[in-house]
């Protein structure tokens, strides 16, 4: 019982009030302190890295001017010469989830990109953003779309309820690809923790043995660190198929 009690996989994602308690009318969890970490450090990077505005960029600036230049290509390319327009919003929502996944590697941090209420925050606001687009520059057009071009009419009761539902249900998908992401890789790294505890508890054959984990641990790491940029990467290209599909005619 005392080992089953000592492995909990899921406990790093509750949220704990660190500001004010039951009774207090002001609650504050982990979660939005993370989220403003996050946000102040893609602030300083930026301000920090093109502060210096040298002819000859040093690593930093570099480094931001790099940031710059690839979510600027990829909004233009993505969307059209209209994705200038969308740049900031694409920007700042590529970097604040990156940051919030590399966040939750830190030990003892949180990773508020593992909470499904973030992730679907996050992707209605790309959801309704698309809506808006699509009604502003299309006008009633936009309702042509759940209808396939060339279908037969008498297809209609059954094709369009059936594009009603695939585009409503976006959001979920784009939160959810995020969401299980970033909570399956934690929850990776807690059980080989476990076993190389377990393990070692053993005495010499169970230092020999929890390297196995160990190393497994590591390799963990380095694909987090992959996953986080990528994961920040599919959320932000499909934004941009999605406006993409809001101001094509």
């Amino acid at each position: 019982m005392a080992g089953e009690s000592s492995i909990d996989v899921l406990g790093q994602f509750e949220l704990h009030p660190i500001m004010g308690g039951l009774g207090s009318a002001l609650r504050l969890s982990q979660s939005p302190v993370y989220m403003a970490v996050a946000a102040c450090l893609v602030l300083v990077f930026l301000y920090f890295g093109m502060k210096p505005a040298a002819v000859v960029p040093g690593r930093l600036q570099a480094a931001a001017e790099l940031s710059y230049k690839f979510i600027h290509n990829m909004a233009v390319d993505t969307i059209g010469p209209e994705g200038a327009a969308f740049f900031p919003f694409i920007f700042a929502l590529f970097f604040f989830i990156m940051a919030g996944n590399y966040l939750g590697l830190i030990p003892f941090s949180f990773t508020f990109t593992s909470h499904i209420a973030v992730t679907l925050a996050l992707a209605l606001m790309v959801f309704l953003l698309s809506v808006i687009v699509s009604l502003k520059v299309q006008g009633l057009h936009f309702f042509a779309h759940f209808m396939p071009a060339g279908a037969p009419v008498w297809l209609a009761p059954l094709l369009i309820p059936i594009e009603i539902l695939s585009f409503l249900s976006r959001p979920v998908s784009l939160s959810i690809r995020l969401f299980a992401n970033m909570v399956a890789g934690h929850v990776m790294f807690d059980i080989f923790a476990s076993f190389i505890i377990m393990l070692a508890s053993l005495g010499f054959v169970g230092d020999v043995l929890a390297v196995g984990p160990l190393v497994i641990n590591i390799a963990l790491m380095g694909l987090e660190l992959l996953v986080g940029a990528l994961q920040a990467y599919v959320f932000a290209i499909l934004t941009c198929i999605y406006l993409r599909e809001a101001v094509a005619h």
